[in-house]
């Protein structure tokens, strides 16, 4: 061992613990840790913007299952930053942000940029400290490993004096972080099983995050033994293949009224991984709290989640990966008592999807959805922030492999580009395609940048409609004739890519749409898809006018 400035003994252990990228803003404040990285190991992508930065990290993470890496000076870069760290938060992600801090001797004076960072984020992060000493740097990186992936997954931030890091100590790096497991009882297993004989109506929903491609597998052969019927929790679709026989659709905003009718009537109800918490819930209406209706069998990775919001029938403190690998031994009776309903479930979930409703305007979504459906491949990589437009993916898109879909449950805007970005980076053999409309993509456009510096080859489907559409629905439902704050006036986003020296082009009609996809995938260039499409297509179900008649002819 050999002294070392706290910024190198930060790097190496990033490098100990298997940091495969950094996703950063620089700072002056931590310029120890950006020197390091430059004979580290670790890829850097340079950022436009913190929130971007920490939006790729929480995208890192989704579809790798490794901690994100964000690295942001202090201040503006941090309450930047706050958003991504929010986004972990909800979508059960493990994250780690390191935030340059201002020098110890400064502290309590309001110095420049200074805030409180463990008052900041102490709400939203798992765990929020500050490093002193540079001796205990490899100690609070191995915490932060274990904090971010253990129960629940999520956000861990440490702020990182800047004379801290110059600081210089002799000390030993400690053992990579493992993911440890948590593996429910037979006692349990052998409950669950009883249970599952005497269901006449059951069904699964599989939702939050610690899955693995091995685990949706496992998961799949017990669906088939016992014919159950598999819904995946919002956003998370694709934890079970859309195409499978057993597979009843997604239980998020817009489900099928099948779908929903078949949970409310189930006598069983399967939830691994997620908290059923208020989308794919339908804002808590969807099962009685506390105690609902249903036998409810929770299995979750956190034991404080188990009986949080709902009580349980049987609770089932487990990881998704080690509850799958637990359900090998968990076999079906002689005779099903629910025997033909996932046939049935499916081909509801088939029926729903299926249907391709007329919109207003020459440029039908239905249609796009029609040829990517042709012409992607089952691997592709596909990402959305937040918005009304989120609906043809998620309604018409069959999800059919684990780690193809990177989308915030928690509803954050922006989130598609610099997931995408993200997803290309840590995929490059896999294509990547981003879903993100107007509003939306402007949040973080300026990552298309990144992209580009990068060599990160996205294709962006801009749904351009003019407005925040998502926003001038509801308004039409609840204040109808009376739009307010909702109009945009955007830029030509295809002439936007061009000047990054990326594919860009517009598309006005359906047919247009897949000669101009097949240019932008074979321009070998980050690609802008401008969608020009008419503002009264609001959803697949209802155009702007209509829902406007609906509300005015309620009041």
């Amino acid at each position: 061992m050999s002294q070392m400035t706290g910024g190198e003994l930060l790097v190496g252990a990033l490098e100990r613990h298997g940091a495969d990228r950094v996703f950063c803003v620089p700072g002056e404040s931590y310029l120890a840790v950006l020197d390091a990285l430059f004979d580290a190991s670790i890829p850097v992508t340079v950022c436009r913007q913190e929130g971007g930065a920490a939006m790729m990290a929480d995208a890192h993470a989704k579809l790798t299952g490794k901690p994100g890496i964000c690295m942001v000076t202090r201040g503006p870069g941090a309450t930047n930053a706050s958003a991504g760290v929010h986004i972990a938060a909800q979508d059960s992600t493990p994250m780690i942000l390191f935030i340059g801090q201002i020098e110890r001797g400064m502290r309590e004076r309001e110095a420049f940029q200074e805030v409180d960072y463990r008052q900041m984020f102490g709400g939203i992060a798992k765990w929020v400290a500050e490093i002193d000493q540079a001796d205990r740097v490899p100690e609070f990186i191995s915490r932060a490993y274990h904090v971010a992936t253990s129960g629940r997954p999520g956000p861990v931030v440490l702020a990182l004096p800047e004379d801290m890091l110059v600081e210089t100590a002799d000390v030993a790096q400690p053992a990579a972080w493992i993911q440890t497991e948590t593996y429910p009882g037979l006692t349990q297993m052998a409950d669950l099983q009883k249970r599952l004989w005497a269901a006449e109506r059951p069904i699964a929903i599989l939702g939050g995050s610690r899955w693995s491609e091995d685990a949706v597998a496992a998961f799949t052969r017990f669906a088939e033994r016992f014919d159950l019927p598999v819904a995946c929790s919002f956003r998370r679709q694709m934890l079970f293949d859309n195409l499978h026989g057993n597979y009843a659709g997604d239980v998020g905003i817009g489900i099928n009224p099948k779908l929903l009718a078949r949970i409310k009537a189930s006598d069983l109800i399967l939830l691994v991984g997620g908290r059923l918490s208020e989308m794919p819930s339908q804002s808590y209406s969807l099962l009685e709290i506390p105690s609902p209706v249903q036998q409810l069998v929770h299995i979750h990775p956190d034991a404080e989640e188990l009986g949080r919001v709902y009580v349980p029938a049987l609770a089932i403190h487990a990881s998704p990966t080690a509850f799958a690998k637990a359900l090998e031994g968990v076999q079906p009776p002689n005779e099903l008592k629910n025997a033909g309903q996932s046939e049935t479930a499916h081909q509801d979930y088939l029926d729903w999807s299926g249907a391709r409703p007329q919109t207003p305007g020459d440029l039908q979504m239905a249609g796009v959805m029609d040829w990517l459906e042709a012409n992607l491949a089952d691997d592709t990589i596909c990402t959305n922030g937040a918005g009304n437009y989120a609906t043809w993916l998620h309604r018409f898109h069959r999800f059919r492999r684990f780690g193809t879909q990177a989308a915030p449950t928690s509803g954050s805007m922006g989130y598609g580009l610099p997931a995408a970005v993200a997803s290309k980076l840590a995929f490059p053999d896999r294509e990547v395609v981003c879903f993100a409309g107007d509003g939306c993509l402007q949040m973080t456009m300026q990552e298309f940048g990144t992209a580009c510096q990068e060599g990160a080859n996205i294709i962006v489907l801009v749904v351009d409609n003019g407005m925040y559409g998502t926003i001038r629905m509801h308004q039409e439902r609840t204040y109808p004739g009376r739009p307010s704050a909702t109009k945009l006036v955007n830029p030509d986003f295809a002439d936007l890519a061009k000047s990054y020296g990326a594919f860009g082009e517009t598309v006005k009609t359906t047919a247009e749409f897949g000669p101009a996809f097949k240019r932008a995938r074979a321009s070998g260039k980050p690609a802008f898809l401008h969608l020009k499409l008419d503002p009264e297509a609001i959803t697949p179900a209802a155009s702007l006018s209509q829902i406007r008649t609906a509300a005015l002819d309620k009041h």
